[in-house]
């Protein structure tokens, strides 16, 4: 069911209207409406408001739960709410310095990152959730441990302190000094290099005959790089925080919800679809409830931003889950803050 145009409402059903969202959002209760006559300054009788909540019920917009004689905004309501009516506020000076404080702190890029991610989540009281690409590290050093058989780990540090793993099959015949020639020869020719600079340069030397490698050595050097460029090329970074903070007072009348939205946020790949999907929009991106299947059943919404640098490129999303009644006037421009910020620190 599409909700009514804004435009279509009566003056006095949207003054009801919008004082209704706005206490549900607030209180997360159905509001009544004795309490709208109390502070609405309409000039409207309980009974008046009552007649206009009943036309607004049948349109989509509000709903009654069985337990409760007020109403609640429906997904639709929300929806119309958000699209028309919304006031944003933006961030005060101390929440934009608690962002900006948090995604300064240095260390690694990821560090930062889930540190602007945990920022994001103690404001908003949501889970705050970051989607990048996977940066390609600056080499320092190369390793190869053997595992048995005809596998081993390759480790590379990284100039920034990371450190990533991966299991890679050895070439036949490959021995342990070979294996240690070969993480020497990586680790003297590459540092300071990216992945793809270092495939580049490892080509090239072969190519040249310049690679002071044995067979078993230089197909290992070749295959090692190969599968790290791939998998570093195509594998997004997400970082999730704040996932407590979606068991709160009001969540906890409802734990089979709140189950279900923790289950979903386990499944990190289709939550980064979901962000990647709000990487071509230029505004705040806004999923209400069954909008999006993946968080249909546990009734959840989600505000995601594309963050862009000075060029234009986008260089990765930033966003928040929380209950739909979440207080989308506060928490979008913060989203949009912290998207800015974002795009100073990825450049």
């Amino acid at each position: 069911m599409n909700s009514p145009p804004i435009h279509e409402l009566t003056d006095r059903a949207r003054g009801v209207f919008r004082i209704l969202v706005e206490s549900y959002l607030d209180s997360g209760a159905p509001v009544g409406s004795r309490t709208i006559s109390r502070i609405s300054g309409l000039n409207l009788s309980p009974a008046s408001i009552r007649n206009v909540m009943q036309d607004l019920e049948e349109l989509g917009l509000l709903a009654a739960p069985h337990t409760s004689a007020g109403r609640m905004p429906t997904e639709i309501g929300l929806r119309l709410f958000v699209d028309g009516m919304m006031q944003a506020n933006e961030p005060s000076a101390e929440e934009r310095a608690a962002i900006e404080a948090r995604a300064g702190e240095g260390g690694p890029i990821e560090e930062a990152l889930a540190n602007t991610a945990s920022a994001l989540s103690g404001l908003s009281a949501c889970a705050g959730m970051v989607l990048v690409p996977k940066r390609e590290p600056v080499v320092r050093q190369f390793g190869f441990a053997p595992l048995g058989g005809d596998r081993a780990l390759a480790v590379l540090v990284g100039t920034d302190g990371s450190i990533e793993n991966r299991v890679v099959d050895l070439p036949a015949g490959m021995d342990p000094a070979s294996l240690q020639q070969a993480a020497n020869y990586l680790s003297a020719t590459l540092s300071g290099l990216t992945l793809g600079e270092a495939r580049a340069r490892i080509d090239r030397e072969i190519r040249a005959e310049r690679a002071a490698l044995d067979s078993a050595a230089r197909t290992l050097v070749e295959r090692g790089l190969a599968l790290w460029s791939e998998d570093s090329g195509h594998r997004p970074v997400l970082i999730v925080r704040g996932q407590a903070r979606l068991i709160d007072t009001a969540a906890a009348e409802d734990l089979d919800r709140v189950r279900q939205l923790l289950d979903e946020l386990e499944g990190k790949e289709e939550i980064a679809r979901l962000l990647d999907s709000a990487r071509d929009g230029e505004a705040t991106r806004i999923f209400i409830g069954s909008e999006n299947k993946l968080f249909a059943l546990s009734g959840s919404s989600v505000i995601a931003k594309p963050v862009r640098a000075l060029d234009g490129r986008v260089v990765g999303v930033v966003g928040v889950i929380g209950p739909t009644r979440l207080n989308y006037a506060r928490v979008v421009p913060m989203v949009d803050f912290t998207a800015a910020t974002m795009a100073r620190l990825l450049g």
